[in-house]
């Protein structure tokens, strides 16, 4: 099963715009999901650059997100527990929440990737994407990805 996911910042595959990147404000965008099947128990998101010089640089990571929630509105806080009880891992800057597009050169492409898991993760605030990876391995119901693009 597919996730539809969608923002109102940019199209997949185009141009993150630069309020949500390094460059500006350095916000979350908004984003909009649909397809999430009723059995779901909650909402891992997932965003990466394998596009990096060094690697595969991951810039968000946010689960336990509620099942019913729909979307995540732009400017998600950076806290380790946010107030519907989502809780953020870390990311490759070394923080909690969303660190925006900052790339050394050329174009990079980002994947904010959307899984619906039939389980809630038994993990602890500033868990890495790989544990977050493995907590939901044999758990993801339906997954979705929006990808967008970013240059200096």
């Amino acid at each position: 099963m597919d996730i539809k996911i969608t923002s109102t910042a940019f199209e997949h595959g185009g141009r993150i715009p630069a309020m949500y990147t390094c460059d500006g404000e350095d916000i979350s965008p908004p984003l909009r999901w649909e397809g999430i099947p009723r059995d779901a128990k909650s909402i891992a998101l997932i965003c990466d650059d394998p596009d990096a010089p060094m690697g595969t640089w991951v810039h968000w990571v946010i689960f336990n997100i509620p099942p019913q929630t729909q979307e995540l509105p732009e400017k998600v806080p950076s806290e380790p527990t946010l107030d519907n009880g989502a809780i953020h891992g870390i990311n490759d800057f070394r923080n909690y929440g969303y660190g925006g597009p900052c790339p050394p050169g050329g174009t990079h492409r980002y994947f904010f990737k959307v899984y619906a898991l039939d389980t809630t993760l038994n993990l602890k605030p500033g868990a890495s994407k790989a544990q977050v990876l493995d907590a939901m391995e044999g758990h993801v119901l339906a997954k979705g990805e929006l990808m967008g693009k970013y240059s200096r």
